[in-house]
């Protein structure tokens, strides 16, 4: 339950009392009201600005109308103080069995703690990684892959119905690239003397078990071909083999696309054409010229007619071209042909998530997305922007296998899927991000995947430490839940159910703000008081330790409270994909 919601209704339907016995005039906008945690925890658990919002339109005081509120409040069952502060604010404290409540709430419903039905299974594409099939995975296409991910996961426990989705540019000269790239290193398969490689082509050592594979099925066939006849089947060749490396290395990250939407496929079968339509049909095309892009001296610009999308009427800064001079579509032109496919499948909300290199592409695809749905705020595109990957301090130095860079399978194989996952999320997206691999396996408190991690396995221990005393069916949560949960009245005890309790909130706000790295933040806040209750116990006051021979009731309690916790960190770690440890 997000006790927020929740109390929210209960709120409104004082509000409407006081509306029908005419103590708030008028017809009140409950719109405005929030119920948020205050600014203070001293001040209470929760606050509302129900006074705030409401007085002026309805002629009254808003401390004058904030009595009236607070006496509703202090009505409730589950509340134990409502004061009013400053001009008008009202913070609520719940009563301790408001929160013993919680617990058993959190023990009955295990890991699916934190589910909400928000999305009310509205179809949302994620669409995410996208790297250009060229070569493995690097380092910077990594934290695009785990954003998304995330999102996703995110998403879908707040109710979304999800799909995870791969857009393979293969339509581009890149891909020819790559073609003549893989044909340099098949005639070196072939004996001939490679030499140094050309400017322009793809250094890599990764292409060479691809040629490999190329001679081990087709033989020679190709040593003596011009270019026009091998061009077209060693692209598809080597656009296959790299889409399978990519496919190896997401799995490796834990990462899987339901579906894999090729650019050629969609220019062949007339994606295009069902834009310039569209397009057309409302009058969004015509042709005409474009000024010189900026930086770009008069004399090197070549102004010549072109199809263009009138985009600046949809808060582009200009229009956008179609076709390049070739006749062929331009990138923008596939991409909106792209993004009006996923509109028709159904798709009520469209998630990209790209480098932060292509900020600059943002406006158009907006405008384009616009134009096609009618529906201006249905894409949301986020940014990741770099990540500085060093060791101890100094940048890393680019791998031999890539040629120009540091791939994620090295990183992984360095420390770890679960390390390299949340780390990337220890960052909003569109912060930069060190990620330094002698410190990210560090054992220590300053590493944020080591201190939530080690919650999760002391949470284990003691509960394996129980064990010794409590039957194995006694310290399953269903019976935990069952136990004496009002005699956890310390403080910490108190706080640290607040921490959890606020799970089913992060994962909505995570959810409608797009910002799966509130899931990391919320880990480590509820790893902190976790820790900070279990250093009471093992080093201040002995009254507070887990386990208390002489009061097998209260260790009950407080193994709910541990195992509580577990569950938690569990759901948090997973919904992130990252897998809690039992032991370090």
């Amino acid at each position: 339950m997000n006790h927020f919601s929740y109390f929210r209704g209960r709120l409104l339907e004082i509000l409407d009392r006081l509306v029908s016995a005419g103590a708030l005039p008028g017809t009140p906008d409950f719109s405005r009201i929030s119920v948020e945690p205050p600014r203070d925890a001293k001040h209470g658990d929760i606050a509302t600005n129900a006074a705030m919002v409401l007085a002026k339109p309805a002629g009254l005081s808003p401390r004058d109308l904030a009595e009236k509120i607070a006496v509703g409040l202090k009505a409730l069952d589950e509340v134990s103080d409502a004061q009013i502060a400053g001009p008008g604010f009202i913070n609520v404290t719940f009563d301790p069995g408001f929160w013993h409540d919680r617990l058993r709430e959190i023990l009955n419903e295990g890991t699916a703690y934190g589910s909400s039905e928000i999305g009310a299974g509205r179809k949302v594409n994620v669409e995410f990684v996208s790297a250009n099939p060229t070569g493995p995975m690097h380092v910077g296409h990594c934290r695009g892959a785990v954003v998304g991910d995330a999102l996703a996961s995110i998403l879908a426990k707040a109710g979304f119905d999800v799909t995870r989705e791969y857009y393979i540019n293969d339509a581009g000269a890149q891909v020819d690239t790559l073609a003549r790239s893989l044909y340099l290193r098949y005639r070196e398969s072939m004996g001939e003397t490679l030499g140094e490689i050309p400017e322009g082509l793809y250094p890599g050592d990764y292409l060479v078990p691809v040629a490999e594979a190329l001679k081990a099925r087709d033989g020679d066939k190709w040593m003596d071909a011009d270019e026009g006849a091998w061009l077209a089947p060693l692209r598809q060749f080597a656009i296959d083999e790299m889409m399978a490396l990519i496919r190896e290395d997401l799995a490796m990250l834990g990462v899987e696309h339901a579906v894999f939407q090729s650019e050629r496929e969609l220019v062949d079968t007339g994606g295009v054409d069902e834009v310039v339509s569209a397009l057309e049909a409302d009058d969004l095309l015509y042709t005409g010229t474009l000024e010189a892009p900026k930086g770009q001296r008069p004399e090197d610009w070549e102004s010549r007619p072109q199809l263009l999308f009138r985009a600046e009427k949809f808060g582009d800064d200009v229009d956008r071209p179609l076709q390049k001079s070739d006749g062929t579509w331009t990138y923008f032109a596939t991409d909106m042909a792209y993004h009006l496919k996923k509109h028709r499948r159904g798709f009520v909300q469209l998630i990209d998530v790209w480098g932060a290199d292509h900020g600059g592409y943002v406006k158009r695809m907006k405008a384009a997305v616009s134009a096609l749905t009618g529906q201006a705020d249905s894409l949301d595109v986020m940014l990741c922007q770099m990540v500085n990957l060093m060791d101890k301090g100094e940048p890393v130095k680019m791998s031999k296998r890539s040629g120009t860079f540091v791939t994620l399978r090295e990183v992984i194989d360095e420390v770890g899927k679960d390390v390299v996952r949340f780390i990337m999320l220890t960052r909003k997206n569109d912060a930069q991000l060190d990620f330094d691999l002698a410190k990210v396996i560090e054992q220590s408190s300053e590493n944020p995947v080591f201190y939530v991690q080690y919650s999760h396995a002391r949470c284990c221990s003691v509960l394996r430490l129980a064990a010794a005393t409590f039957e194995e069916k006694n310290l399953q949560p269903s019976s935990l839940s069952k136990a004496r949960i009002e005699r956890l009245i310390d403080p910490a005890e108190l706080s640290l159910i607040k921490t959890m309790a606020e799970w089913p909130r992060v994962i909505e706000g995570a959810a409608e703000a797009h910002e799966p790295h509130r899931i990391a933040y919320f880990l480590h806040d509820l790893a902190a008081s976790f820790h900070s209750l279990w250093t009471k116990g093992a080093r201040q006051d002995e009254s507070l330790r887990f386990l208390n021979d002489s009061d097998k009731e209260l260790s009950e309690s407080r193994l709910a409270l541990v195992k509580a916790v577990e569950l938690v960190i569990a759901s948090g770690l997973d919904v992130i994909g990252v897998t809690p440890v039992k032991e370090m």
